[in-house]
């Protein structure tokens, strides 16, 4: 039997693109810094790195991107004056292994010199009980009589894709702390690594040499005897609040982890670890390999969920490395936040603080974009500003060595109606409008404002159309009417005038307050007349198929496989001005289909199926958000073979670590957390068969037939339960905390489930799809 919660590789050395591939799929994060999976003895050559969230520099004219800290984790070893790595050639064996189930990295290697073999054994975690703190345990011990040096402390020399973003680097001892310290350029924010040692090693040697602040032990092993050190590393910079100096933050939680040592803070970190999956596991019976690469998803994105209080969100490679300027994109509220959502209601907000917190950046971006519009236009490159991070030039042409001019920045307005559709989703489903009155609310209205700005009038044809956009599907860019986006427009003045409605029945004084801060009340009406008259492409009456913009069913067809064959380069970009798929039917990604899936209850089966059946072969899925969308609707019209590869082919991503990591000459390796979100959507809203609609909880589940049962948790409306699928029944579990019996339809029946019990459903397959429109509806 497969262990689903474990990850491990005997590989240790290979190609510069193989490291970077273990450093992605091995990284541990806390939400407050991640750690990429390379080991102890690595230095930046080894592409080590110590990202902290929502720290950001720029230097000179390259792209901004978020700082690495130096490293408290490192540990060099000779043996026999021989310096020992298992990048080089004296390794026995080698074994790594990442567990799941508490965030925690193990490697165990054998070194052979001079004659001796040697083992050494480290593990370490980030600290879920306090997120300033990283923790490691390192064990030596020599099958004979042996010369030992052991460099240990803080490395200073810092790998940067753009860097070098910290200057004024400071090494120094306070007490029994190494400390290094240093500023960003950009803002001269301070950073701030404090490392604490124990372990009986005799005398200690420190240096400050080639950036690196050691302690240096020399040791005579006896046979078979072990040497134990245990580090304790602290991150803290000018965005934590804490009382006095940074360096006595960062001495003071060194000091105080070595205090308690490595078992207790070790204990403390599992005790939290072991809340987070007793409320989001997801449980598969008969399918080892899905069920491991979902607890790896989901382990995913429980490890880089924000810090509490942080207002941070997610960045699109998590915090595995730099890429993508460590920015936030529409990933988050579409593919990570319906995970949080549903479970984490709490991490939920955190993400949507994120976007109330960078309001201004977003308006900023809609009075400076193009000609200049009204409203929010959240950028499609986040960072802690909400200021547009992506620049007009972002894609590397491997032919030319030029860098090529795209669309993203500028065109991909669909961003704003993803905002909204979270923010509002939030309130639907938990009914907490506590949100809404802090900031939520003002951010769907200055949405829908964009838009109303954005927006074109036709008078001939009485309809307004969304023109001149980049949909999901970034190689056809500067299209007209597409179907996505102009959906989501259309939805978020939805969404706008149900929020006015509901704030004046139930906060009028507080809709008050927020018409006249906006000076916007004299707008709603155009608003809705909008929503009424905004052309969005509908099915085809004989064919269900909806076009994905104007005239995209005039372009030539094409198969992925075959632009694939016709490149002059492997890392050549196929769209942006005159790539290989502008001028055909090749998308990159999903785009209709993803439109379906938000949208699945306004879309019946046949549509679905027309759609998917369609865009399928089109589609080269160059982009980790495709397959699940793909997935998703598989499910929905109950195909579930294509649903199942789907699914796999998402919650593998990382494990498999078979992505392109270069897209032209830009290096795009991470790791991939909107996957992580598609996986867990496809297995709890796809298979799962759930669907929350304000008040309204509906579970119709539609098991692949590789899975005996699946068995998720909930949280709806305040309550939260535990749903278990088999073949014959549905069963639901309502916590005793419940404070109210919950009405949920299940198998298409309407059950109530009260705090502390349980109720079975019988059912047969295939169950209908909640919410699934019976007859055709208007699009």
């Amino acid at each position: 039997m497969t262990d689903s919660w474990t990850l491990s590789t005997r590989s240790h050395g290979g190609s510069r693109e193989s490291l970077l591939r273990r450093g992605n799929v091995f990284q541990l994060a806390n939400g407050y810094m991640g750690y990429r999976g390379t080991l102890d003895e690595c230095g930046p050559e080894d592409s080590v790195g110590v990202m902290l969230a929502g720290l950001f520099d720029r230097v000179g004219d390259a792209w901004r991107e978020p700082v690495n800290a130096p490293n408290g984790a490192f540990t060099r070893v000779e043996l026999e004056g021989v310096e020992l790595s298992a990048l080089g050639g004296a390794v026995r064996s080698h074994r790594q292994v990442v567990h799941f189930k508490n965030a925690r990295f193990e490697r165990e290697t054998e070194f052979m010199a001079k004659g001796r073999i040697l083992r050494l054994r480290s593990e370490r975690f980030l600290s879920a009980d306090c997120p300033n703190l990283g923790v490691v345990r390192l064990e030596l011990t020599c099958d004979k009589a042996a010369r030992v040096t052991i460099r240990t402390g803080i490395d200073y020399n810092i790998w940067d894709l753009n860097g070098p973003h910290l200057l004024d680097l400071q090494a120094s001892k306070r007490g029994r702390a190494l400390v290094v310290r240093g500023r960003t350029n950009e803002s001269s924010k301070r950073v701030c690594v404090a490392e604490v040692l124990n372990g009986d090693l005799g005398a200690e040697t420190l240096v400050d040499q080639d950036h690196r602040n050691l302690r240096i032990y020399r040791l005579n092993l006896k046979p078979g005897q072990t040497c134990v050190l245990e580090k304790f590393f602290a991150v803290f910079t000018d965005n934590d609040r804490c009382d006095g100096s940074l360096e006595e933050a960062a001495c003071a939680a060194a000091s105080a982890a070595a205090t308690s040592g490595f078992a207790a803070c070790l204990a403390r970190h599992d005790e939290k670890w072991a809340e987070k999956w007793r409320r989001c596991d997801v449980r598969i019976e008969g399918d080892d390999h899905a069920q491991r690469a979902l607890r790896y998803s989901i382990f995913q994105l429980l490890m880089v969920a924000p810090v509490a209080g942080s207002a941070n969100s997610i960045p699109a490679r998590a915090l595995s490395g730099q890429v993508y300027k460590g920015a936030v994109f529409w990933d988050t509220e579409m593919f990570m936040y319906p995970f949080f959502l549903h479970t984490f209601p709490a991490t939920a907000v955190e993400l949507l603080r994120y976007r109330i917190r960078t309001l201004d950046g977003a308006r900023r971006k809609a009075a400076t974009e193009g000609p200049g519009y009204r409203g929010a236009l959240y950028a499609w490159e986040s960072q802690d500003t909400g200021d547009e991070a992506c620049s007009y030039f972002n894609i590397g042409d491997p032919l030319t060595g030029r860098n090529l001019r795209t669309h993203f920045r500028d065109k991909q307005v669909h961003i704003s109606g993803d905002v909204a559709i979270a923010m509002w989703a939030y309130f639907k489903v938990t009914g907490d409008d506590s949100l809404l009155l802090d900031g939520g609310a003002e951010v769907i209205l200055e949405c829908a404002r964009f838009y109303f700005s954005y927006a074109y009038y036709k008078k001939e044809k009485r309809r307004y159309e969304i023109l001149d956009v980049v949909g999901p599907d970034e190689y056809h860019e500067r299209v007209n009417n597409n179907a996505f986006t102009s959906m989501v427009a259309r939805e978020t003045f939805a969404i706008a005038g149900e929020l006015v409605a509901y704030l004046k029945r139930a906060h009028p004084a507080e809709l008050r307050t927020l018409l006249g801060k906006l000076d916007i009340e004299g707008e709603l009406a155009g608003f809705q007349e909008a929503r009424r008259r905004l052309y969005v492409p509908g099915p085809d009456r004989r064919t269900g198929v909806i076009e994905q913009f104007d005239g995209y069913h005039r372009l030539r067809p094409a198969t992925p496989a075959e632009l694939a064959a016709a490149k002059a380069h492997p890392n050549e970009y196929l769209g942006a001005g005159q790539g290989l798929a502008v001028h055909t039917q090749v998308i990159k990604q999903a785009d209709v289909v993803m439109m379906l899936h938000l949208f699945r209850d306004r879309f019946d089966e046949r549509v679905k199926r027309a759609n998917w059946d369609y865009y399928e072969p089109r589609t080269e899925h160059g982009s980790s958000l495709s397959a699940c969308a793909y997935a998703l609707v598989a499910t929905e019209f109950g195909n579930l073979d294509y649903a199942y590869t789907y699914f796999l082919k998402t919650a593998t991503i990382d494990i498999e670590a078979r992505y392109k990591v270069y897209v032209g000459t830009i290096f795009m390796g991470g790791s991939h957390p909107a996957a992580n979100g598609g996986a867990w959507m496809t297995a709890v809203l796809g298979f799962g068969g759930v669907r929350a609609d304000g008040k309204r909880l509906a579970i119709a589940p539609r098991l692949p037939k590789q899975w005996t049962a699946l068995e998720f948790n909930l949280v709806h409306q305040g309550g939260a339960f535990r749903v278990k699928v088999t073949r014959s029944e549905v069963t639901v579990s309502a916590e005793a905390a419940n404070g109210r019996t919950h009405s949920i339809d299940v198998a298409g029946r309407r059950i109530r489930c009260a705090p502390g019990k349980s109720v079975t459903v019988a059912c047969s397959e295939p169950i209908p799809a909640a919410g699934t429109a019976r007859r055709r509806r208007r699009s």
